[in-house]
Order: structure tokens, then C-alpha cells, then sequence
């Protein structure tokens, strides 16, 4: 789910490669976010795929020729400057070393590069050619180019060419782009300037090389947190043990795997933080002796001696409480399964909590692993809120329009939906 995209006029060039095939994928996927697609492809693009599957894909007309006309407004305006104007976002995906050359040198020889040359919004290309070809200097002169201009990149990957070679040239994934298509058209929302650091996952202490104690933790919530937070605008930090999920695009990605790890991370963090989200299953305990080697099954009782771990949340309250500046607002989760309101109202106040988010995670669809989630939010002014079963995306982006609101931020004028009047009004 992407409501930042939702009635946005994207132009999607597809210029000719092998990798063109992709951009069917990554045309769906904006169809599917309700955005309007207007694909433009070029004579070579149309070798590889037929427009066709575009126009089935998106339900809209393809424009190929140069000299086409398009209705507008009721009016019939020239090709070019009508997908020029309207436009939101122009993504080029895949983007040859060709393609990418004539818009560095503002040519105008077809419709994808005179349609460029009109357009004054914000565009991303993604690569796609040989290694050879992506490191040539004169390549590399344009992508700076284009860059100098504000022209965003995502790619080229690492992976197996159209030659048959592995190397540098492949072109990123339909879905990252996706994502990346998000964070462009959410810059200047009204996160925007705001760094928002959040944990996600579970937290993995190693009893030995093979066994670890772990929690049931997807990280499923997180990411949503942290696709929701880049789409408003924020530069979005997400601290994550081992996630089930595919992480988010556009925001910057900090592996860990124990407790200490995560702790250490947060707190390099913390000085540049403006909100904190700690979303994350972290352990309370780790063992006190863990071993190098594969322990093996014994006729005897074997007891694992337990240490508390890092409280990070309680460690962030603390530190606001004696010096200031910190983090605007920090909030934090309370996966619970007995005394619930006791557990969550004992978090926000013994860890200098601004909100704390409860869910009972002994409910079958508000736990681990499930796409929905049912949360009650606490604030410390006392204020509570129980809000109905949503998908854990229309959480994320609930959560993210009460930030808003407590930063006083509501007066930014955007197009984002709200999904917890969406669901109310369900």
C-alpha cells in the first residue's frame, strides 16, 4: 500500500534493453498504488516489449511516436508537452547508456528525450547496460550530469548481464524502484527535514555458534513505520535485527542481530534524532556465558545462566530527562498478552515515554507474523485511543499523522490519505 502515490501522474520511459521486460512489473506495481501511469516507450523498447502489455497493464494509452497528439483537459494538446505538464515524477526504467547520454545532452530526437527536455519535476533513472559501458568515463560524466541536476539514481546492481557476465549493470529491482519512487515524491512532505530513527525485528542473543534465543518478531511493523515516515518527507534511519520481511527502499538500512548491537547502534544515533520509534522485540535477557563451540547433548541437566540485556528505550527517557536537547518524541511499543493497560501505562511512565503504542499479541490477528494489527495508543498527557483492526501499512501511516500532529506540523498542504479516518469511516 502506497497512498503516497495515489492519484499521481507518473511517466514511465522505457528505453531499449534487455531489462525492459522489468518495467512491465514496475508499471503494475505504480497501477496498482493508484497512481496514472503514462507509459512512453522508444522504437528500440518496443523491440523487446510490446506496447501492448503496457496499455493492458495500466489501462492507459502508450505514446511511441514523436508526432503523437493527446486529449488533454478536453483539449488536443501535442504529445510531449501534455505528459510534460501532468506529470508528477518521470522514472526511466531501464535506462540505457544511450538514453541516459541523450539526457545529459538535452537532445530531443524522440518522444521519451523531448519529453524529458519539457519536464520540470523530480525524475529517477535506473541504469541498466554492461559493466564496461557503465564505468566508461563518458557514462559516468553523464550520470554526474544529470545528478548536478537533481536527476535521482537508483542502481545499476551487481548481478548476471545480458552477456552471460556477472558484474555491475543490472538494472534494480522492479519493487526497490517502486520504493524509491515513493521517498522522491514524498521529499518536501511534512517530515521533511525531520530525522526518524526506528527498530524493527527481533533481537537474536547466540547461545552458541548454532542456537541463539529469539522472539516470534517479523519486523513486519517496522518496515511499515519506516515506508510510512520516508513517504512523509522524513530521513528515515531503520535499525533492524533479522527481518522476515523485505526491508524498505529509500531509507537507510542498519543491520544488527543482539541486543548490545541494537543498543549501540541507537545510541550512535540518538544525537541527530528527532523522533524515535522503538518498534523492535528486544530481548530482556541474554545468556551470561555464551560458547564458541556446538554444545552437544549430554545425559545431564543443562542450565543456561541468564543477564539483563540493555534497556535502550529506558536509557533514551533517562538521558532526556537530564539534558536537552533530544529526541522530539520518543514512543514506543508494548506487545503484550496479560495486564495489558497496567503493562503499556508502566512503560510510558518509568521510561520518559511521549507515547506508547499496546497490542495484544496474543490475538490471532494482531500478533507476529499477520499483515493486520489492533493497537491502543497511551499518551502522556493521558490521553488513550483504541483504534480498529487495521493492516499493520494503516497503522504505520496513523501513527505517522498523530506525529504530524504533535509536532504541529498539520499545516503542510499534501495528498496523503488518512488511513485512520479511511478505516473509522469503513
Amino acid at each position: 500500500m502506497a497512498p503516497i502515490l495515489s492519484g499521481k501522474r507518473i511517466v514511465l520511459g522505457v528505453s531499449g534493453g534487455i531489462a525492459a521486460y522489468k518495467a512491465v512489473t514496475l508499471a503494475s506495481r505504480l497501477t496498482q498504488a493508484n497512481a496514472l501511469v503514462d507509459v512512453i516507450m522508444t522504437h528500440s523498447a518496443a523491440k523487446f516489449v510490446a506496447p501492448v502489455t503496457f496499455q493492458a497493464i495500466t489501462q492507459r494509452s502508450v505514446a511511441t511516436d514523436t508526432f503523437e497528439f493527446w486529449h488533454d483537459a478536453g483539449r488536443l494538446r501535442i504529445g510531449h508537452v501534455a505528459l510534460a505538464h501532468a506529470a508528477d515524477l518521470f522514472i526511466v526504467a531501464p535506462a540505457t547508456a544511450h538514453t541516459i547520454a541523450r539526457l545529459a545532452l538535452g537532445l530531443s530526437d524522440d518522444l521519451l528525450s523531448i519529453t524529458a527536455l519539457s519536464y520540470k519535476g523530480p525524475m529517477l533513472l535506473a541504469p541498466a547496460m554492461e559493466t564496461n559501458m557503465w564505468t566508461h568515463p563518458a557514462t559516468m560524466r553523464n550520470v554526474q550530469t544529470l545528478q548536478d541536476w537533481g536527476v535521482d539514481f537508483i542502481g545499476p546492481e551487481e548481478g548476471r548481464l545480458a552477456s552471460g557476465e556477472v558484474g555491475e549493470g543490472r538494472v534494480a529491482e522492479p519493487e526497490d524502484i517502486f520504493e524509491v519512487a515513493c521517498k522522491v515524491i514524498g521529499r518536501g512532505g511534512p517530515l521533511d527535514g525531520l530525522r526518524v530513527v526506528i527498530t524493527a525485528g527481533g533481537t537474536r542473543e547466540p547461545i552458541d555458534p548454532v542456537r541463539f534465543m529469539g522472539n516470534h518478531s517479523t519486523g513486519k511493523m517496522g518496515a511499515a513505520l519506516a515506508r510510512a515516515a520516508r513517504d512523509l518527507g522524513a530521513e528515515t534511519v531503520l535499525v533492524h535485527a533479522p527481518l522476515a520481511v523485505h526491508p524498505p527502499g529509500g531509507v537507510s538500512l542498519v543491520p544488527v542481530h543482539t541486543a548490545q548491537q541494537m543498543y549501540a547502534a541507537v545510541m550512535e544515533e540518538l544525537p541527530q534524532t528527532d523522533v524515535l520509534i522503538g518498534a523492535a522485540a528486544v530481548a530482556d535477557y541474554r545468556p551470561k556465558d555464551s560458547v564458541d563451540y556446538k554444545l552437544k547433548k549430554s545425559p545431564q541437566q543443562q542450565l543456561i545462566s541468564l543477564e539483563r540485556t540493555p534497556d535502550i528505550l529506558h536509557e533514551v527517557g533517562r538521558q532526556r530527562g537530564e539534558r536537552n536537547p533530544g529526541p522530539q518524541l520518543v514512543i514506543g511499543f508494548a506487545a503484550e498478552t496479560n495486564d495489558l493497560e497496567a503493562n503499556a501505562i508502566d512503560k510510558l511512565e518509568r521510561k520518559n515515554l511521549d507515547l506508547v503504542v499496546l497490542n495484544d499479541v496474543s490475538a490471532p490477528d494482531s500478533g507476529f507474523a499477520v499483515d493486520t494489527n489492533r493497537v491502543t495508543l497511551f499518551e502522556r498527557d493521558g490521553n488513550r485511543e483504541a483504534w480498529p483492526l487495521m493492516s499493520k501499512d494503516e497503522v504505520a501511516q496513523a501513527i505517522m499523522q498523530r506525529i504530524v500532529a504533535r509536532l504541529g506540523r498539520l499545516d503542510w498542504k499534501g495528498s496523503q490519505s488518512n488511513a485512520l479516518d479511511d478505516s473509522l469511516e469503513n
